[in-house]
């Protein structure tokens, strides 16, 4: 068989950062945007050459703003791609130019190597070899063909087991060892990719995270290959395997010997299954096997531009936030605030519907209690840290006054929607901030305030949604009345729902939004 690498799969924490540096920097040809295999929610993007060819296909996991990884023992910690040597000189300038830091060119094993670092923090080597040639060469904006990355030259892995690691890929993957230094022992597949082991016995061990690569993935030709290497893992006792049909391959996962994670992925059917070589990246991909609604992934997938189209830069604020452009733009915002142990894309799908002409800011909440991001701490079911909810909403208020600067926000055009937790942060906001909140949705919400004070919160419209058969929704009518004392116009509807919110709610929400939007 052909051996060699198919795609190398990372994890980044800001997609856009991630587009610009492998899109905009590097010239990539983003190749394929899809929804997770495992997990609907989660964004992956492949970068290659003009049709998606493996061997120059680089994958990203997006974990936006998710929590950094630890690059150590059992990973692989570098990334190699392949330009012609008298290239190097280009890069240099671009680098430059661009901003971006780079050192070399330095000599590894004969070849011209400049380090560069992603947004993330990966190490990627841009690597001159004679005579490399793509299988079809991208050329991007200010990148001619000649001097344009070409493919996957290799990746390194750190191993304390060098020798095990060696002997693992060599015996099942068809790669050989070519040559020893400095630590390193470097194999080559026939399609002359190369992969370092590095001996890093005595580092510590690796975690995974943004930030840090997932897996290498190798070529196999096709499926009956990836089944003999399947069963003879079987036989060898090399751990847990598992095979999956990943739509533009079938693939095979496995550990080598010292924990590193790696993929054996077919050539076929590629990327080009079910998109035209013309139109490759454009369309995004859902799994059908996990039956998620098509609205909500996209709801929830963060979204990004491409070099050259048009874009809302998210800025770094005192909440971690998502924004959401919508397609047409009435000019109108929605700022969602979600509740106990959600995250700032729960309600995401919910603005969509709600609000599906409106920009959406949905935020995370700060105060971790037990473990899961809340808005503020709770002492019991039915009473709250005072302190907590003082200073969180002082930062809300900060918030708001920098997102309405960053993102063009018109507050009287601006709908503040919370559930549960959230809801009682706008809430409480509303008295200590009186100036932030014009509008409000607030569903399932209580009184979180030990001593309220006096607001004028006249012009100011609200609506409350109370579950019938809901726990605080006993609560929720002494909130109103203070609401009503402090100058609010507020609308009450009873639902016949509990504590959760469906349907009726959006429903409630939309013809709210649609009288704020004008």
């Amino acid at each position: 068989m052909t051996s060699g690498i198919h795609h190398i799969t990372a994890i980044t924490r800001k997609v856009q950062l991630n587009v610009d540096f492998y899109a905009g920097f590097l010239g990539l040809r983003l190749v394929k945007r899809t929804a997770g295999f495992e997990d609907a929610d989660q964004l992956h993007l492949f970068y290659g050459d003009a049709k998606g060819s493996p061997g120059t296909l680089l994958t990203f996991l997006a974990w936006e703003d998710g929590s950094a990884g630890r690059v150590g023992i059992g990973q692989a910690a570098e990334i190699a791609l392949a330009i012609r040597p008298e290239a190097i000189g280009f890069w240099l300038t671009r680098a430059l130019s661009h901003n971006v830091a780079v050192s070399g060119p330095a000599q590894e094993f004969g070849e011209p190597v400049l380090r560069f670092k992603d947004p993330d923090g990966i190490i990627v080597k841009l690597v001159g070899e004679v005579g490399v040639e793509s299988p079809a060469p991208w050329a991007a904006r200010g990148i001619d063909q000649a001097d344009a990355v070409q493919r996957i030259r290799g990746a390194t892995i750190f191993s304390d087991q060098p020798e095990a690691t060696a002997s693992f890929i060599t015996t099942h993957f068809g790669f050989r060892a070519v040559s020893e230094a400095n630590g390193i022992r470097r194999l080559a597949g026939d399609a002359a990719d190369i992969i370092d082991i590095r001996d890093a016995g005595g580092f510590w061990t690796s975690a995974p995270g943004t930030g840090t690569i997932d897996h290498i993935a190798l070529r196999a030709p096709d499926r009956a290959a990836v089944e003999r290497v399947e069963a003879s893992l079987a036989t060898g006792d090399a751990g847990a395997t598992n095979a999956h049909d990943r739509k533009y391959f079938y693939s095979l996962y496995a550990r080598e010997p010292g924990g590193s994670l790696l993929e054996f992925a077919t050539d076929s059917p590629g990327m080009l299954v079910d998109e035209t070589e013309e139109s490759l990246g454009r369309t995004l991909f859902i799994p059908s096997h996990l039956g998620a609604d098509p609205l909500d992934v996209h709801a929830r997938l963060p979204q990004f531009s491409l070099p050259g189209e048009e874009r809302v830069i998210e800025r770094e604020l005192p909440f971690v936030h998502r924004v959401r452009r919508p397609e047409s733009h009435d000019g109108s915002a929605v700022v969602l605030l979600h509740g106990s142990g959600a995250n700032e894309t729960s309600l995401l799908p919910f603005g969509v519907r709600a609000a599906p002409n409106s920009m959406l800011i949905s935020l995370r909440g700060r105060s971790a209690d037990e473990g899961y991001p809340r808005f503020f701490r709770r002492l019991t079911p039915f009473s709250f840290d005072q302190k907590d909810v003082v200073a969180e909403a002082e930062a809300f208020a900060a918030f708001m006054e920098d997102a309405n600067a960053a993102y063009g926000l018109d507050p009287e055009r601006t709908v503040h929607l919370g559930y549960s937790n959230g809801a009682n942060m706008i809430g409480a906001v509303m008295f200590l901030h009186p100036h932030v909140v014009k509008n409000a949705v607030l569903m399932r919400a209580m009184n979180v305030l030990e001593t309220v004070p006096e607001a004028d919160l006249a012009g100011t419209n609200v609506l409350m949604v109370t579950g019938q058969s809901d726990p605080y929704g006993p609560y929720a009518p002494d909130l109103e009345a203070q609401l009503v004392q402090a100058g609010a116009r507020v609308e009450s509807r009873l639902l016949p729902a509990g504590h959760d919110i469906g349907l009726p709610d959006i429903e409630l929400a939309r013809s709210f939004v649609q009288k704020v939007a004008g």
